[in-house]
C-alpha cells in the first residue's frame, strides 16, 4: 500500500511481494550507517544495554595476531577470560561482524574436535573438523557459552516494533546439512513466539532504531537469548510474512495521511475476507499395528524409550601396586601434593603424562624392592607393559573409555625441599586402570539403524513424516543418557538415524543428548541385595542343589528360585575353565609373536596420531588388519592375551579351588565379541566354549538382578526409582496437555460467538499453552504430583503456527523420550513392570504383563544390546475427558542382538555377520491383542516404586535472568496485548 497522487493506493496480491525491495530511507538509520551491526561486541553491548537475553560472554581482544594476553588462559577442556571460565563447549565468533566463520570447540569427553559454521555453501552450513583442539589466535574473539537447543534454530523478523514474524529452521551446529524444498529453498515454517520473545522483537526493533530487523533466537532450557542482529533482513518465502507487512505498512501509512481513513480499514487485506480455509485432517491416526488395530480415533501422544546401547568391547580393568618415583610424583603433580589424596587420570594431557613415564619404566625391574621374588618383578613389568599398550591403543587419548586412578597406600617423612621441617611423601600406590566399553562398529550401525526404524514405525500414519513433525514443532523430543561413553555415542547414533542426520557424532552429541548419571547410572542403591542374590546363586550353581520347584505351579516357571540356571550347572563349570585355558594358550602364542615384531622395531617411542574413527566408534570393519590376520579394532594381540588371561585367573582360583561366579558374563562378552570380530583368527575351541558360557551366563545374567520375583523386584526398583518417576512424569505431562488442548477446542467449538475462520487463530493457540501452564502449576503442590521436573516444566512454550504453516495437522504435538542406558537399567526396569503387582501395596492387582508376555520374558535369557523397552501412550478422542479408557498405555520389548554369532541359516544373519554385526530383534508384545492398560492403571502399579515429587530438584532461574523473568503482571499483560491485529488472527507476532 502507498501514498500515489493523494490517494491510498492499495498493493495488489502480487505487488505487495515488491514491498521487501522498496526504496527505504525512512527505515535506514544512521547507527547503521556507522557499522554498529559490523562489530559484534557493540550489538552484545547494545543488546544487554536494554535488557535483551544474551549467551554468556568474554571478549579477547587483541591488537596484532597471535599477541599474548594475560587475561586469557587455555586448557584442554575451558578458555578463562578475566577469570570467567568457559568450559567446552562454547562458541569462538569473531568481533567482526562480516566475518562468518564461527567455531564451536567439543570436550574432550565427547570425542573433542571443532565444528565451523559458515554462510551456506550449496547444502553445506558446517563442517566438522575432529583434530582441531586449539582456540584461533590471529585476531579478536567473543567466547560465549554454547546452548543447546535440540536441533532448531528460531529466526525473527520484525516490521516496525509491534509486528514480528518467526521462523524455525534446522540448526547448522547438529550436521551441517542444510535442508531444501523442491524449489531448491532453505526448509523453514513458522512458529509462534511467547510473549517474553515478543517484548524482546520490540526491544531489539527499538535499540537499534532498525524497524525491517532480523535477529536470531537461541532457545534453551525454557529461556530463549538473542545471539545476533542481522539488521535489514526480511523473509524470503512467505505468504504470510508479506500479508502481514502490507497491513502494517498501510497502517503506518494511513496514520500519517490520513488517520480518518485508518480506524474505518479492517485489517485484513482485501482478498483475505472471503478466501477459503484449508481444513485441516484432524489428529486421527490408526492405532499401531506392532500389537493390533484400535480404532480410528485414537492418536499417539507420547512414546518413552528405555534402551541398551550398542555393541561394545569388554570392558577390562588392570589393578596392582606401584613404587615407582615418575609415578608417585605423577600421582603428587595432579592432586595438587596431597600425600594421601587419590588422584584420576582422564584428560589428554594426564594420560600422555603417564604414557611417558610408562615408556621409560617398562624396560627396567622395579627398584626398591627388598623382598620380591623373580616372578613378582616379572609380573609387575608385565602390567607395566599392558598399562603401556593401553595407553598406545588407536594412538589418541579419550577420557570416555580410558581412565586412571592412583590411591596412596604408603607413607613416609622426609624432609622438605628448603629444609625447615618435614613433609609426608607416599612410598607405594594402587594403580587402577579401567579402559574398553568402546562402541564398535558395529554398535554404532545397530544404533542408527533402530533410530531409522523407530522413524519409520513407532509413529503410526507418519512414516518419515516424523523428520517434518520434529523440524515444526509439534515434535517435543528429549534424549538423555548415563555417563558411560558407549552409551552416550549409542544415544547420539540413534539420534542420527531417528532425525536422518549425517556427519561425526560429536556434534550431534553435544547438541541432542543430555547426560542425567544420576537416574541412568549406578547400582550402589541395590547392592547389598545384589549381593546377596550372588550369593545365593553361587549356592545353586556350584553345589548342584536344585532350585526348589513344588511350591510353584508348573504353567508358571518364572516363579522358582534360580530359575534360568542349567541343571547340570556345577559340571559344565570345570569345561569351561578348560576352555577358557585353551583360547587363552592360543592368544598367548599370537602375542608373543606380536610382542617380538614390536622390539625388533623399537616402536616404544613411537605415538601414532589421533584417530577420530577410533575413539568414537569406527563405521567400517578394519579391512586391512583382517585381511593382514590382526584382531579386530585397536586391539592388538598383547591386549588381547591380557584380556584372555585376566579372564583365565579370575574365573578359577587354583589355589583356592573356589570358582567366581560373576566372572562368567565377563567370559561369554569375550567369546561373543572375538566370534563376531575375529573369527578370521581361527580360534580352536572358542565356538565350543561361547555355547557353554552362554548356557551358563543365560542363568546368571537375569539372577544378578533377583533370584526370585520378589527380590527382582525390590532391587529393580531400588535401581530404576528415579527413571520409574521420570516416565510418569512423562506420561502425566503428556495427559495434561492433551486433556487441555481437548477442553480448549470443545469451548471453543460450543461458542457461537467465536467465528468460523478463527479456529487456527493464534490467540487461541497462546491460550492453549496458558492454560496448560496453569494446569501444570496448579497440579505443582499436589500430593500426588510428579511434574517438580524442571525439564519438563519448560516445553509446551514452542509451537508451530497453525495459520500460514503449510502443515495439515498443525494441532498435533507428540512427545518423545528416549532413555539410553546399561544392561542393569533394562534388567531393573523390566523386573519391575512384570512383577509390580507382588507388592504388598498391589495385593489382588493382576500383572501388567500378560502371561503370555510373562512366559516370553521367561525365555528370554538376556536382554542385549541395543534391547529395548517403549511404553507408547495413545489418546481415544471418541472417549469422554473423565474416561479413564481416554489414555491407554502399550508397551512392547526387544531382545535387541540377540542372534547368535554362529546362527548361519538366516541369509541376512550371514550377511550381518559378514559385517560383523547382528540383528536387532523386532518389537514382542506384553499385552494381549485387543487389551487396554489405561494410564491411571499404569500409575497405580508404577507409583509405589517411582521416586517421589518432593525428592526432584525444583525448577530454577539461570543466573543472572531472575530480574527480566519475574516481571509484574501488569507488564506481562502489556506483552499479551502488543500486537494491533491479534483479534483478528492474522497479524499478531508469531
Amino acid at each position: 500500500m502507498g501514498i500515489l497522487n493523494g490517494k491510498v493506493y492499495l498493493p495488489g496480491k502480487f505487488e505487495r511481494q515488491r514491498i521487501a525491495f522498496w526504496k527505504r530511507p525512512f527505515l535506514v538509520n544512521e547507527l547503521e550507517q556507522q557499522h554498529l551491526l559490523h562489530d559484534r561486541r557493540k550489538v552484545y553491548e547494545l543488546l544487554e544495554m536494554y535488557g535483551i537475553p544474551v549467551p554468556r560472554y568474554a571478549l579477547v581482544n587483541r591488537e596484532y595476531p597471535n599477541q599474548e594476553l594475560d587475561y586469557f588462559i587455555e586448557e584442554e577442556d575451558f578458555v578463562e577470560v578475566h577469570g570467567n571460565r568457559f568450559w567446552k563447549p562454547f562458541v569462538e565468533k569473531p568481533i567482526d561482524g562480516d566475518d562468518h566463520s564461527i567455531m564451536i570447540y567439543y570436550p574432550s569427553s565427547a570425542g573433542g574436535g571443532m565444528k565451523e559454521l559458515f554462510r551456506k555453501v550449496g547444502n553445506r552450513s558446517s563442517e566438522f573438523h575432529p583434530e582441531v583442539r586449539r582456540v584461533r589466535r590471529e585476531g579478536s574473539y567473543i567466547y560465549e557459552e554454547f546452548m543447546p537447543t535440540g536441533g532448531t534454530d528460531v529466526k525473527v523478523y520484525t516490521v516496525g516494533p509491534e509486528y514480528a514474524h518467526a521462523e524455525a529452521r534446522k540448526s547448522p551446529v547438529v550436521d551441517g546439512v542444510v535442508m531444501r524444498n523442491l524449489d531448491g529453498k532453505e526448509v523453514r515454517y513458522p512458529v509462534l513466539l511467547t510473549p517474553a520473545e515478543k517484548e524482546m522483537a520490540r526491544e531489539v526493533c527499538c535499540a537499534f532504531r532498525q524497524a525491517v530487523c532480523g535477529f536470531d533466537l537461541l532457545r534453551c532450557g525454557g529461556r530463549s537469548y538473542v545471539c545476533d542482529v542481522n539488521g535489514w533482513s526480511f523473509v524470503k518465502n512467505s505468504y504470510k510474512y508479506y500479508d502481514d507487512t502490507a497491513c502494517v505498512l498501510r497502517k503506518m501509512f494511513l496514520d500519517a495521511k490520513a488517520p480518518h481513513l485508518s480506524s474505518t480499514i479492517p485489517p485484513t487485506l482485501p482478498w483475505k475476507v472471503n478466501e477459503p480455509v484449508q481444513q485441516s485432517e484432524g489428529l486421527t491416526r490408526q492405532g499401531s499395528g506392532i500389537i493390533g488395530t484400535f480404532g480410528q480415533s485414537e492418536e499417539l501422544r507420547c512414546v518413552i524409550a528405555i534402551i541398551r546401547h550398542g555393541d561394545r568391547t569388554p570392558k577390562q580393568k588392570v589393578k596392582f601396586k606401584v613404587t615407582e618415583e615418575k609415578l608417585l610424583n605423577l600421582m603428587l603433580k595432579y592432586n595438587g601434593g596431597r600425600s594421601r589424596t587419590e588422584t584420576k587420570l582422564k584428560s589428554a594431557i594426564q594420560l600422555q603424562d603417564l604414557l611417558d613415564a610408562t615408556r621409560i619404566l617398562v624396560p627396567r625391574t622395579r627398584p626398591d624392592r627388598e623382598s620380591d621374588s623373580e616372578a613378582d618383578d616379572i609380573e609387575h613389568a608385565e602390567k607395566l607393559r599392558h598399562v603401556k599398550a593401553v595407553l598406545e591403543e588407536g594412538g589418541h587419548f579419550s577420557g570416555i573409555y580410558r581412565k586412571v586412578q592412583l590411591k596412596p597406600l604408603k607413607w613416609v617423612k622426609v624432609l622438605k625441599n628448603n629444609g625447615e621441617g618435614e613433609e609426608e611423601r607416599p612410598t607405594e600406590a594402587l594403580m587402577v586402570l579401567k579402559y574398553g566399553g568402546v562402541l564398535t562398529h558395529a554398535g554404532r550401525k545397530q544404533a542408527e539403524e533402530l533410530g531409522r526404524y523407530f522413524r519409520n514405525n513407532m509413529y503410526p500414519g507418519e512414516g518419515t513424516g516424523l523428520l517434518r513433525l520434529h523440524s515444526t514443532y509439534r515434535h517435543d523430543l528429549k534424549i538423555y543418557s548415563s555417563d558411560e561413553g558407549r552409551v552416550q555415542m549409542s544415544a547420539a547414533a540413534f539420534a542420527k538415524g531417528l532425525l536422518d542426520l549425517e556427519g561425526q557424532l560429536t556434534p550431534i552429541l553435544v547438541s541432542l543428548v543430555s547426560k542425567d548419571s544420576s537416574m541412568l547410572d549406578g547400582l550402589e542403591n541395590a547392592s547389598s541385595e545384589m549381593e546377596e542374590a550372588k550369593a545365593r546363586l553361587n549356592e545353586i550353581i556350584t553345589s548342584a542343589t536344585k532350585a526348589d520347584r513344588n511350591n510353584v505351579l508348573p504353567e508358571k516357571p518364572w516363579m522358582v528360585d534360580g530359575a534360568g540356571v542349567p541343571p547340570n550347572a556345577s559340571e559344565l563349570l570345570p569345561k569351561l575353565v578348560e576352555l577358557t585355558k585353551m583360547v587363552t594358550e592360543q592368544v598367548r602364542l599370537l602375542a608373543k609373536d606380536e610382542d617380538e615384531e614390536l622390539a625388533d622395531t623399537s616402536s616404544y617411542n613411537v605415538c601414532l596420531p589421533y584417530d577420530q574413527a577410533k575413539a568414537l566408534g569406527k563405521t567400517n570393519i578394519d579391512v586391512d588388519r583382517i585381511a593382514a590376520g590382526l584382531p579386530c579394532g585397536s586391539e592388538g594381540f598383547l591386549l588381547m592375551f591380557a584380556r584372555w588371561r585376566k579372564l583365565e585367573r579370575d574365573l578359577y582360583n587354583e589355589r583356592k579351588e573356589r570358582f567366581d561366579i560373576p566372572q562368567i558374563p565377563d567370559v561369554y562378552d569375550s567369546c561373543k565379541y572375538d566370534l563376531l570380530h575375529n573369527a578370521h583368527l581361527n580360534l580352536k575351541g572358542l565356538d565350543e566354549l561361547f555355547k557353554v558360557a552362554q548356557l551358563l551366563a543365560d542363568g546368571v545374567i537375569p539372577n544378578e538382578y533377583g533370584i526370585n520375583p520378589r527380590q527382582k523386584l525390590k532391587i529393580g526398583s531400588k535401581i530404576a526409582r528415579r527413571l520409574l518417576g521420570k516416565i510418569l512424569i512423562d506420561l502425566r505431562n503428556t495427559r495434561e496437555e492433551a486433556i487441555n488442548v481437548a477442553e480448549l477446542k470443545n469451548n471453543q467449538d460450543n461458542d457461537p460467538t467465536v467465528p468460523s475462520t478463527g479456529k487456527d487463530d493464534t490467540d487461541y493457540h497462546s491460550k492453549i499453552n496458558g492454560k496448560f501452564e496453569g494446569a501444570r502449576r496448579a497440579s505443582f503442590t499436589s500430593d500426588m504430583s510428579l511434574d517438580q521436573d524442571d525439564d519438563d516444566d519448560k516445553e509446551t512454550k514452542y509451537r508451530l503456527d497453525p495459520k500460514y504453516a503449510n502443515v495439515r495437522t498443525p494441532d498435533r504435538h507428540v512427545r518423545t523420550r528416549l532413555y539410553f542406558t546399561s544392561e542393569s537399567h533394562i534388567h531393573s526396569l523390566m523386573n519391575v513392570l512384570r512383577y509390580c503387582n507382588l507388592d504388598e501395596s498391589l495385593q489382588g492387582e493382576p500383572s501388567i504383563v500378560c502371561d503370555n508376555g510373562l512366559e516370553r520374558l521367561c525365555r528370554t535369557k538376556e536382554l542385549d544390546y541395543m534391547s529395548y523397552i517403549v511404553l507408547r501412550l495413545f489418546e481415544d478422542t471418541e472417549v469422554a475427558l473423565e474416561d479413564p479408557k481416554r489414555f491407554r498405555i502399550e508397551m512392547t520389548f526387544s531382545r535387541g542382538a540377540d542372534l547368535s554369532p554362529l546362527e548361519s541359516n538366516d541369509s541376512e544373519a550371514t550377511s550381518l555377520h559378514q559385517e560383523h554385526t547382528l540383528p536387532i530383534m523386532g518389537p514382542e508384545r506384553l499385552q494381549e491383542v485387543g487389551s487396554c492398560l489405561t494410564l491411571e492403571m499404569m500409575e497405580k502399579m508404577f507409583r509405589p516404586f517411582a521416586m517421589p515429587a518432593e525428592d526432584f530438584p525444583p525448577p530454577s532461574i539461570p543466573q543472572g535472568f531472575s530480574g527480566y523473568f519475574s516481571k509484574s503482571a501488569a507488564v506481562l499483560e502489556r506483552l499479551v496485548n502488543l500486537w494491533p491485529f491479534h483479534k483478528y488472527g492474522n497479524a499478531n507476532g508469531k
